[in-house]
């Protein structure tokens, strides 16, 4: 197989603007750039500030060490050789790190500013780049063909032929002697194989030589943890040697297995009493009995030291280190079944597993040299039980008909395995009882954790419907583009259409998405647009941007030429740089054969620089541009542990029976997690961790539990598949959490519905903040845009923001949902909010109490005002007036007033902030408490609307009368403002003579009177007492309040 080794190349485009060094206004500039202790460098430009080089530098790629470090130096330099100097004259570098390089094909040309290496250094200047990675394949190396075939004469000769006669079993203490050989192995691994084989020592067994020969075993065995161990009932009940390759589910059919066949294998001993008892609504339970003459169950092998033989003790119990810190530890028997030998059918058997109250079968085995499965089953074991007993049987098929044999392990002695150490491998197995006479199982049990790494691919115990669709996942959203569609014009329509003046119009369509341009009348068939459509794409990029030319007559457009453009050839940009336009023929939609129709003038793009949103604005989870050569690195890393729920409502019957079959979604950046469904249980129980990396505190982590209502069984019949039932969600907000301390909390699910609010349940979850970089960088992400540059330089408008934010969450819920286990487009739209932008009274209401919550410390300090000013409370009133002369005869001190009063305040609201409680909905701001079941119905009534007339006229005559009351407030801000503007445009001459006379006045006085003079006399009258005071309005006031104004004029 060829290998591949991986390059990083450097394509040196230009640079712009650069330093002059030369002394003459130029400079002769060249690249030097340092990669894991390789250096290149271009050829020098001669007497140029903006040169261009057009370089492609190649370099290895290595693994990190401490010598060399993944960042990329360039160093730009003054050629010493043309110029005054007899240096290199140092013009600026740059640093990037190989976290911001792509691979082919994702590459874009970037322009890096120029830095500094010394701090008086004096630079300026850009250099535009092309970073990315490809793949080079290394052609093989010879392979020398004899001892290929060498070795394969050696690997037939070291195979036992098959022998029907019952040899005599081998001694447990018996070393193996050959060793297994991939197809896939280089020759020289082969007979390196064949020597550690050859050298390996064998102790004959108790039978003859020929049987010796016959039943040799292979050296990859994976019970070498327990060489030379007698099992403790005989020798009927010797292990043969456990493939180590058979464990790998894709590796069956090329693996060259060196093992005994069947027919070496004694007969085992009388079987025992086999007892099969069925419990209702399970599979038939095969018990051994356990009398005085029955064998007690299989022996198991010696525990290792750091294995511990039960978990009924607690002080017992190793307590690893592992990554599940956040949750609670819940442990699982696992069983292993890997494939079965010397069995009496010729079907595809099954396994049936049993413990506790837990039973399953499994799938039927598939037929190869062995039947096998290589399956995993996690059951739960939450107390632990002394008296129960795993029982493993076979079935020549899934009704159970035929019992093929069986094995029986106390519980009690399972193994417990710590994540650290290596898994536990399988071994062969006797089957008791049945009709197996010489039949195997091999199979691996123990005790673990869900940090144990086969827990993730198991079927549990708790899980509900099939174990594929019950597993939990991580899911990845593809990565959106936009893309920039710039049609400017058409050349050479005029012969298509037999009309003097036609009306043109561009239709694009990218998949679902379809954008018009507006019409454009043309006389001569060169019409023009010059618009940009914007469209949204999901790597991989598959579908074409398809263009169509339509002439607008008044029976319908008529399509004149058609365009298609395929994704891949589209150019991407990360700025605002200008993207060279080209000209595509359009050709006949009604005919297939090509010829000129006219041409089409397109500048295409995609846009790098912006990102992508699906979410909205103020709970957004991520704020990365698309283009990966723009990220910034992390600031920390956001640890969740979801623990599980409480009182969780039912939500569907089954059987006549209250049931909810939940899972949790949680959503982070381009990151989402799902946990296993646990079937059937109002209070389920996940303990599941995750991590994501944080590269900007201010976003929000979004918690979604869900009921799957996927197909299941009510009352004997099959529904079809429905949408998941919505039970809640949680939002967290990173900026609230302090770094390094755990906030587990419960959080109440609650769902705003038709009905009102309903308490759906609780969810409990733990989360944790890690900063990964010094707390000032980690300030200084406070100082920076939320959005990336692009949405600064061209800005999108909000209507259009919102139409690619829709087409956006399309598109992610189209490819979640092709998923295995699917994520359903009614979750991605609930975790993403693009269903909750319809009309509510509700959140109109609510929107305006913030707005009064907003302005009431604003309120308050009016009314302190007019208190004191009221001499309310005397002292208070005195106070102030000593502060107002302290800071009009000292103004300087105003803003540090201010400034400390604000530090005083927060310092103050210090005391009362929440420690543990982090933010969550809230029923009292949201108004959902007391909102009427009117607005609740119209807020989730669908559009269009489906209700009865007299509803819909009741509701259009509501929103009339409020739309008058707004209609009303919008005319009074108008009338003060025109009021405003009456005072000097003279439409009451005699009250714009009086105001320009009266400022004439203030002018006059105040040149000749100081302004702290001024100001001290206006704050005394200002609060005076009410004693000097007049009750009536103020004649400034009454004065505003006749001014005209254009009220008067609206018909």
């Amino acid at each position: 197989m060829a290998t591949t080794t991986q390059k990083l190349i450097v394509e040196v485009i230009d640079a712009r603007n650069l330093l002059p060094k030369d002394g003459h206004g130029t400079s002769s500039p060249y690249v030097v750039i340092d990669y894991y202790g390789q250096r290149k460098r271009t050829r020098a430009v001669m007497r140029d500030i903006n040169p261009t080089w057009n370089e492609v530098l190649q370099f290895n790629v290595e693994k990190s060490s401490d010598v060399f470090s993944d960042m990329l130096e360039l160093d730009v330099y003054h050629d010493k050789n043309h110029g005054p100097t007899s240096r290199n004259n140092f013009l600026g570098r740059i640093k990037l790190s190989s976290g911001q390089f792509v691979k082919k094909g994702e590459e874009a040309l970037i322009y890096y500013p120029l830095q500094k290496k010394y701090w008086f250094s004096w630079i300026r200047g850009e250099i535009g780049l092309k970073i990315y990675y490809v793949d080079e394949v290394a052609p093989p190396p010879a392979v020398a063909a004899p001892a290929v075939e060498e070795a394969k004469a050696e690997e037939e000769k070291a195979e036992p032929p098959p022998s029907d006669k019952a040899a005599a079993p081998v001694s447990s203490d018996q070393q193996p002697a050959p060793a297994e050989v991939k197809p896939n192995e280089t020759p020289a691994s082969a007979v390196e194989g064949e020597q550690a084989a050859e050298m390996a020592p064998s102790e004959p067994p108790a039978g003859s030589e020929t049987e010796k020969a016959n039943e040799a075993e292979p050296a990859g065995e994976e019970n070498g943890a327990a060489k030379g161990e007698m099992p403790a009932e005989g020798a009927d009940q010797v292990e043969p040697e456990a493939d180590s390759q058979s464990v790998q589910p894709n590796d069956h059919d090329n693996d060259i297995v060196l093992e005994p066949t069947s027919a070496n294998w004694a007969p085992p001993a009388p079987p025992p009493d086999i007892i099969a008892s069925t419990t209702s609504g399970s599979i038939p339970e095969i018990k051994v009995a356990r009398t005085t003459s029955a064998p007690p169950p299989l022996s198991r092998p010696a525990i290792p030291t750091n294995y511990v033989s039960s978990v009924d003790p607690p002080d017992h119990t190793p307590i690893e280190r592992s990554s599940f810190d956040l949750v609670e530890k819940m442990h699982y028997v696992f069983v292993k079944v890997v494939k079965a030998g010397s069995l009496p059918t010729n079907g595809n058997p099954v396994v049936k597993i049993a413990i506790s109250s837990s039973h399953v079968t499994s799938e039927p085995a598939r037929r190869a040299k062995y039947f096998e499965w290589d399956l995993t089953f996690a059951f739960a074991r939450d107390t632990p039980e002394t008296s129960s007993f795993l029982e493993v049987s076979v079935w020549a098929d899934a009704g159970g008909a035929n019992f093929l044999g069986g094995v029986c392990f106390d519980a009690t002695e399972i193994p417990l395995r710590d994540p650290p150490d290596s898994p536990l491998a399988p071994q062969w197995y006797r089957l008791e009882g049945g009709g197996a006479h010489r039949g195997d199982l091999m199979l691996a049990t123990w005790i673990g954790t869900q940090a144990d790494e086969a827990f993730p691919d198991s079927w549990k115990s708790d899980t509900a419907g099939s174990r594929v669709n019950s597993r939990a996942k991580i899911y990845l959203s593809p990565k959106l583009w936009y893309l920039r569609a710039s049609v400017l014009e058409a050349q050479d329509i005029l012969p298509l259409t037999a009309l003097k003046e036609g009306s043109f119009q561009i239709k694009a369509q990218l998949g679902f998405q379809v954008q018009k341009t507006k019409v454009s009348v043309s006389r001569n068939g060169n019409p023009s647009w010059n618009e940009d459509l914007m469209f949204v794409a999901a790597e991989q990029f598959g579908d074409h941007l398809i263009f169509y030319l339509e002439n607008r007559q008044p029976k319908g457009p008529v399509t004149l030429g058609v365009v298609g453009i395929q994704l891949t050839a589209i150019e991407r940009r990360v700025d605002d740089r200008k993207v060279i336009s080209r000209w595509f023929n359009l050709q006949d939609p009604k005919n297939d054969k090509k010829g000129y129709k006219g041409r089409l003038h397109l500048s295409l793009c995609f846009d790098g620089g912006y990102h992508v949103m699906d979410e909205e604005a103020h709970v957004c989870s991520d704020y990365r541009p698309t283009a990966r050569q723009l990220w910034k690195p992390p600031v920390g890393t956001l640890e969740l542990g979801i623990i599980g729920c409480k009182n969780l409502l039912p939500m569907k019957t089954v059987n006549s029976k209250g049931s909810t079959d939940a899972y949790t979604v949680a959503k982070y950046g381009s990151k989402w997690v799902r946990t296993r469904t646990v079937s059937d249980c109002l209070d389920p129980k996940w303990n599941e961790q995750y991590t994501w990396k944080v590269y900007d505190p201010c976003t929000v982590l979004t918690i979604g539990v869900f009921d799957s209502r996927g197909a299941f069984d009510i009352n004997g019949e099959k529904e079809a598949t429905r949408p998941d039932f919505r039970m809640g969600k949680v939002r967290i907000r990173i900026s609230t959490l302090e770094t390094g301390k755990v906030y587990r909390n419960t959080y109440p699910l609650l769902m705003l519905g038709n009905s009102g609010v309903q308490n759906m349940g609780e969810l409990e979850v733990a989360v944790r903040f890690v900063r990964a970089v010094p707390t000032l960088d980690f300030l200084h992400v406070y100082s920076q845009p939320l959005l990336p540059l692009m949405h600064h330089i061209k800005p999108l408008g909000v209507a259009q923001q919102g139409m690619l934010r829709g087409t956006a969450v399309k598109l992610l819920a189209a490819h979640l949902s092709r998923s295995e286990p699917p994520l359903g487009s009614d979750v991605v739209c609930y975790m993403l909010d693009a269903d909750s932008h319809t009309f509510s009274m509700r959140k109109v209401r609510a929107n305006w109490s913030r707005i009064v919550n907003v302005l009431s410390s604003l309120i308050d300090v009016v009314r302190w005002i007019e208190n004191t000013r009221a001499w309310k409370n005397p002292t208070a009133t005195i106070l102030v007036h000593a502060l107002l002369a302290m800071l009009v005869w000292f103004p300087d001190l105003i803003i540090p007033t201010l400034a400390f009063y604000v530090f005083a305040i927060g310092s103050w609201n210090y005391r009362f902030r929440s420690r543990h409680k982090l933010p969550h909905f809230c029923p009292k701001i949201s108004l959902a408490g007391t909102v009427d079941r009117d607005e609740l119905d119209e807020e989730f009534e669908t559009m269009p609307t489906n209700r009865s007339p007299d509803i819909v006229r009741m509701r259009y005559d509501k929103l009339r009368a409020i739309g008058a009351r707004v209609q009303n407030i919008l005319g009074d801000f108008a009338t003060q403002g025109e009021r405003v503007q009456a005072l000097v445009t003279w439409q009451d001459p005699r009250a714009t003579g009086i105001f320009v006379g009266l400022c004439f006045v203030v002018a006059f006085l105040l040149y000749l009177v100081p302004l702290k003079m001024v100001a001290m006399a206006f704050g005394f009258y200002y609060f005076r007492h009410p004693l000097f005071r007049d009750r009536m309005p103020s004649p400034a006031l009454n004065f505003f309040r006749r001014l005209p104004a254009l009220s008067d004029r609206i018909m």
